[in-house]
């Protein structure tokens, strides 16, 4: 992988100047959520000078390379931290941590780790790769609401340029809104395929980051006050729905899915958030219901809730305060310390909820513990990609998580449908015997980690192209 990387940032400076001259370096400080191509084609940001863009028109009006080459000096001297009008690395970077994350389901890990059942390394990677089953968290259980925060994170910027670029605040909310129905339907078409009609149902990552964007960006229009007050009241009201919320009496668990012996049960005031017997769940077997449906709704198997989306919009608000931070005038190792605080704050405060008995921490149903357990853990990560890729510019070693996160929405797509396809095929033009180099215990790692590497390419290619999917 690192082969390729140094010969591709050579590649990224060499026709840094050919992508100016067709006017390409416009689109820097905009996001691929927005459409725009992101920052990261943009030689100002692979080496720490001005853009193209700007190079050639300031040399155009002025016909003087002397001050063109002191104007890039300066630019040179100026603060580790970017401008805050310019898309900052970090976010591609952390994004494609997210999404290679979910590309890397397909190495399974607990297939191994049931084959090599004395090694402990296998098992932490296989418990790190799946899901919690009710409490707690597991690495895996981050994937959904970083990706989430980081929606947050990139919306001051791609608001910036579109107002740079002289577009009315009307226009930009007609087209938030749009977009937003856009990623809700994409979310029921993937989690239609293979099925025999429509499956309507809005818990995919997509549809719940769709049915809060529109608000989002609202919100993103208003002062930080508003949007902390939000932030708030979110918490409190969702806290206070399931709180409020009575717990049944007498009920049939087994009924919705939940085994009678299920060992997570909570009693008290913490049954007001059991399995399949709360007020999201409740809301579901109603509203799904309206829909046309192979068979009348009674659970979600994998416990998920379509009013999640309410907390997850939190997630997004709170994604959306770090990204004004990020675009403030603040020095850059005060934004990055201010981060990792918040990221501490939000852990402890999350996990004390839960300890404390007034909220546990539960990714499935999002809880307001959960919301600030995992948004701390999505602050420290920012500001560790924050200090490393923005401050210290250390861009290489990230490069193909960049590729990645340059275009998320084109890597989620192909992992959601597409490995299932390219592993076939690949068997059936390498051998099925291919992928046992190692021993049959490592087969699903060997083969998953072909995959990736052909999803990657794929992605790498589109990269070079300047093809970027967009929602």
């Amino acid at each position: 992988m690192i082969g390729i990387v140094r010969p591709a940032l050579k590649m990224e400076k060499r026709f840094g100047s050919a992508r100016a001259s067709l006017g390409l370096a416009a689109y820097h400080g905009s996001d691929p959520w927005y459409g725009d191509e992101p920052a990261w084609l943009n030689d100002s940001v692979l080496n720490g000078s001005v853009s193209p863009m700007t190079i050639e028109s300031v040399n155009a009006a002025n016909g003087n390379r002397d001050e063109l080459k002191g104007q890039e000096a300066a630019v040179a001297e100026t603060p580790a931290s970017p401008p805050p009008s310019s898309r900052l690395g970090s976010i591609d970077a952390f994004r494609g941590m997210v999404m290679f994350l979910l590309m890397a389901e397909v190495f399974r890990f607990r297939d191994v780790s049931k084959a090599v059942p004395e090694s402990k390394i296998w098992e932490f990677l296989a418990h790190h790769q799946s899901h919690v089953e009710w409490t707690g968290c597991a690495l895996h259980d981050l994937i959904q609401p970083s990706f989430s925060f980081l929606v947050g994170v990139a919306l001051p910027f791609s608001i910036a340029a579109r107002l740079a670029k002289g577009q009315s605040k009307a226009l930009m909310t007609a087209h938030a809104f749009w977009r937003a129905l856009v990623l809700v339907f994409l979310g029921v078409f993937l989690r239609s395929i293979n099925r025999s009609q429509t499956n309507f149902t809005f818990e995919d990552t997509l549809s719940q980051i769709g049915l809060g964007y529109g608000f989002l960006f609202l919100l993103a229009l208003r002062p930080p006050r508003v949007q902390w007050i939000a932030f708030g009241a979110i918490l409190v009201g969702y806290w206070a729905l399931f709180a409020l919320y009575p717990v049944p009496a007498s009920f049939d668990y087994q009924a919705v899915g939940v085994p009678k012996d299920w060992p997570y049960f909570s009693e008290g005031f913490g049954a007001h958030w059991n399995k399949n017997s709360n007020p999201a769940w409740r809301f579901d077997t109603w509203f799904l219901n309206i829909f046309p449906r192979e068979k009348p709704f009674l659970y979600n198997g994998g416990n998920y809730a379509t009013i999640s989306f309410i907390p997850t919009l939190a997630t997004m608000i709170l994604g959306l305060l770090a990204g004004n931070l990020l675009r403030s005038d603040r020095p850059g190792w005060t934004k990055a310390g201010l981060l990792f605080a918040g990221g501490l704050i939000g852990l402890t405060t999350g996990w004390g909820l839960d300890t404390l008995g007034i909220c546990p921490v539960v990714k499935k149903i999002w809880t307001p513990s959960w919301v600030l357990f995992s948004g701390g853990w999505a602050l420290l990560f920012l500001a560790f990609f924050h200090a490393v890729v923005d401050l210290l510019k250390l861009k290489a070693p990230f490069f193909p998580l960049i590729v990645i996160g340059a275009n998320s929405i084109a890597a989620y797509c192909l992992t959601e449908t597409m490995r299932g396809f390219i592993g076939a095929n690949l068997k059936t033009h390498l051998g099925a015997d291919a992928f046992k180099i190692f021993g049959p215990a490592y087969e699903p790692l060997v083969m998953g980690g072909a995959i990736v590497l052909v999803m990657w390419l794929i992605l790498f290619w589109m990269y070079r192209r300047k093809i970027f999917l967009k929602v």
